[in-house]
């Protein structure tokens, strides 16, 4: 049965049913265990160094506390190693975007907690050696066992740490900030063996076990999922380019073929990171969201030129092979919660809606995309957006222009729906969707814009994915017109 078909009948999927505040799902044990982690750390020092009582002693403050720094910014290395470890119970427990913003938050603060380290034992040693602190210094960093290593990689998580400040990173292409960002792994590897060497709170047989039970399923966390199971997914899948078709200027569909791929189980609105065997720089992967339903034998993602991975992707040849990881990400129907579904995207953000809008459970007046874009050259697969309203019942308004501000969602000019009408009805209730123009009262609240433009806001989910600011301003707006804030799915189209 074709998807018109199924439509024409008058088919309609039962509502889910609302969401209950304060659900249970599997990301709350994570991240009590995540905490309970913290607090173990702490425990140990309490049991070895005496705790608070260490501090009264002014011979031991200094000492102990740097100790306290250094377990705790242990602990978090291993946690952000963790969280990217592409663990899928993890991923789809919290979802990628939310994953990435913990291991940043968690990132920082173990950098200044090792910083704290660092600087506190330094202290520690001039103090006890005030008469030779050059010759303390020196053994502390360079001869005594082990430090040279940690002194290497404390310098490699300072540069990795440097360069993923957002004024840096914007100054990096994504290749170059990706190749750096993995010298972190290198950086926790070299400051491990002085941890048990010289650590104090690593004597104990116990406290032995329970530091290298949680390095060793970090490492075999990282080991598994982020390369035994990507290399033999891409060796089984024998993904390879079948075409690459231009879209709008700069803007390409590239459609692969691939053996079973429906055993990956992957859905609209996921991501795979790519690499494609073309020559020199393939190992640097890079992140493309689905722009079609998958099937079971064929992907296709839309790449927009912005750096030097994407503008290799427009050459690619037919038959090129392709390695992945994933499928990754939560912006997916999975999630629905509401009776009623509204896509919001901007610019290149509309690959993952487009997928979506194809395959997404709706039935006709059950959805609407709302899709912002510069210049209409540039509105990629507006034939094809229109073909999927027409079909499926979907209202389509279109935001051509310029931003209004960079803290509104707006287009400079008016909001229009797209001309065209369903072609799905029931002859017994003929459907057919309002073309009017579209320009709301009220454009400066742009809460009251998006109300206007969607009045049953609250009864829908809504999805949104393009430029960070972008997304902050339409879950802003949304929020203000009535949506819940577990009804709002987000991905952002940035690294």
């Amino acid at each position: 049965m074709t998807l018109s078909t199924e439509l024409a009948r008058g088919h309609r999927r039962p509502p889910p049913a609302p969401p209950r505040s304060g659900r249970f799902t599997l990301a709350d044990p994570l991240g009590a265990l995540a905490i309970l982690s913290v607090v173990a750390v702490v425990a140990l020092w309490v049991m070895n160094q005496g705790g608070p009582l260490s501090l009264t002693a002014s011979d031991r403050a200094t000492g102990s506390l740097g100790l306290l720094a250094g377990l705790l910014a242990s602990d978090l290395m291993i946690l952000q190693v963790v969280l990217l470890a592409r663990i899928p119970w993890v991923e789809r427990s919290w979802g990628h975007d939310l994953l990435t913003r913990r291991h940043r938050l968690i990132g920082f603060a173990s950098f200044w907690l090792m910083i704290a380290h660092v600087t506190l034992f330094a202290l520690e040693r001039s103090t006890r050696e005030p008469t030779a602190i050059p010759d303390a210094l020196l053994r502390l960093f360079i001869t005594d066992s082990w430090m040279l290593f940690a002194t290497v990689g404390t310098l490699l998580l300072i540069m990795v740490v440097v360069t993923s400040i957002r004024a840096a990173r914007r100054r990096l292409r994504y290749e170059s900030w990706h190749l750096l960002h993995l010298y972190s792994y290198a950086g926790i590897a070299a400051t491990f063996p002085h941890t048990f060497t010289d650590g104090a709170d690593f004597h104990e047989t116990w406290t032995r076990v329970y530091w290298w039970c949680l390095y060793g399923f970090a490492f075999a966390a990282t080991l598994l999922y982020r390369v035994a199971l990507p290399a033999w997914r891409s060796l089984y899948h024998r993904l390879r380019v079948e075409s690459v078709v231009t879209e709008t200027p700069g803007t390409v569909s590239i459609t692969l073929k691939g053996h079973r791929l429906d055993r990956m189980r992957t859905v609209s609105g996921q991501f795979f990171v790519w690499r494609f065997l073309d020559g020199p720089g393939w190992s640097r992967g890079n992140p493309y969201t689905l722009s079609a339903a998958p099937t079971p034998d064929r992907l296709r993602i839309t790449i927009k030129s912005a750096g030097d991975g994407s503008e290799r992707a427009a050459r690619l040849t037919p038959g090129t092979r392709a390695l992945i990881e994933g499928p990754y990400g939560t912006l997916t129907a999975r999630h629905r919660t509401r009776p009623g579904m509204l896509f919001m995207a901007a610019g290149i953000g509309i690959t993952p809606m487009r997928a979506l809008l194809e395959d997404a459970p709706y039935a006709p007046g059950e959805a609407t995309l709302i899709y912002r874009y510069g210049e209409d050259e540039h509105a990629v697969f507006a034939d094809e957006l229109r073909a999927i309203a027409a079909q499926r019942g979907v209202e389509l308004i279109l935001l051509p222009g310029p931003r209004r501000a960079d803290t509104s969602w707006q287009a400079a000019g008016s909001a229009h729906r797209a001309d065209t009408s369903w072609q799905v009805a029931d002859p017994a209730h003929p459907v057919r969707t309002r073309w009017q123009a579209a320009r709301p009262a009220h454009l400066d609240d742009d809460a009251q814009v998006l109300k206007d433009l969607v009045p049953d806001i609250a009864d829908r989910d809504v999805y949104v994915c393009g430029p960070p600011t972008w997304i902050t301003a339409v879950r802003k707006a949304a929020r203000g017109a009535g949506a819940h804030r577990d009804s709002v799915h987000t991905e952002e189209f940035a690294w």
